[in-house]
């Protein structure tokens, strides 16, 4: 069933969450782990996200180096399909555009349109770790609404190939949204008019990265609103669980915490502490969003899932 079906007909807002794809080497058993305590909250859909490979250099006899590509996590593919038909719940499996060719991921959309995947989440990625900037496949896409289109077109039946008569897919398509920008923008009207180019292309939902103040949420979605981009936006939060999230969140993220948050994490010695202020940071959170009756809450879980838990069980 599409995110938007869901969401249309709910009568409350819905709770969903994402997950990482276990390292590789670990065995499927790790994902069911953290998706088995939030079944009981009753998730409409899973997102599963996608990590793309990276290169290594190993040293040759010759003393020459070797430029070697490795992938730390396996595919979305087959862990949507392990998800779907365990827990009989809709897995969103994410697209990017980093590392594929076009025909690549027309091939990729055509397996996940077999294993009757409904949604996905179109996305431009990050750049590997070896790289400053963000480099497109050669045949790929530069950037998320460009990869939005590609899906869109084989919605309406046109493939890379042409002169094939091909069916088209169904897909619901979601896009990221930034309520305090994304990191590249110049500015918040430059971000927004590149976020109603993802849904001019087909999205018809945005799930937000992650934010720690309510009111930037809410000002980004009456923004939207005044661009013209009409379609749900589901607010993403994300738990802080340890003191390095402290530092590494806002700088990985590009986002602020607001001054309320910040004074009580300045007080914590131990993870424990951080994680007892996220989950009532994030139950606070969750209780006003709710109460503004939004479509639904989407938790970034990292796949440790307990704080979730903790929050969802005073809010779901």
């Amino acid at each position: 069933m599409k995110v938007t079906d869901y969401i249309k007909s709910a009568k409350q807002t819905l709770f969903s969450f994402e997950i990482l794809p276990p390292l590789k080497g670990k065995s499927i058993q790790s994902i069911y782990d953290g998706i088995d305590p939030l079944m009981e909250f009753k998730p409409k859909f899973v997102n599963v996200t996608y990590h793309r490979e990276e290169y290594i250099y190993k040293e040759k006899g010759n003393g020459l180096l070797e430029k070697v590509a490795i992938r730390k996590r396996p595919g979305t593919v087959g862990i949507c399909a392990a998800i779907m038909n365990k827990y009989k719940v809709d897995a969103i499996p994410h697209l990017i555009c980093g590392g594929f060719s076009k025909e690549e991921t027309e091939n990729a959309l055509i397996d996940l349109q077999f294993l009757g995947i409904d949604n996905v989440l179109a996305l431009r990625g990050d750049p590997i770790k070896t790289e400053n900037i963000f480099k497109a496949h050669p045949k790929g896409h530069q950037f998320a609404s460009d990869l939005i289109h590609q899906v869109n077109d084989m919605n309406h039946g046109k493939y890379c190939i042409d002169d094939i008569k091909m069916a088209p897919t169904d897909f619901c398509i979601g896009a990221a949204g930034y309520p305090e920008k994304h990191f590249e923008a110049m500015n918040l009207k430059t971000d927004l008019i590149h976020l109603k180019e993802k849904v001019d292309a087909g999205a018809t939902y945005i799930v937000t990265q992650m934010f720690f103040d309510n009111k930037k949420y809410f000002d980004f979605v009456e923004a939207c609103r005044e661009f013209g981009i009409n379609v749900p936006i589901i607010p993403g939060l994300k738990p802080i669980k340890t003191l390095n999230h402290i530092t590494f969140l806002p700088k990985f993220f590009h986002i602020d915490y607001p001054e309320e948050l910040s004074n009580e994490l300045l007080k914590c010695k131990t993870n424990a502490e951080v994680e007892k202020v996220g989950i009532e940071w994030g139950i606070q959170q969750s209780k006003e969003l709710m109460q503004k009756e939004v479509p639904c809450i989407h938790y970034y879980t990292m796949s440790n899932s307990d704080a979730v838990k903790a929050i969802a069980g005073n809010i779901f």
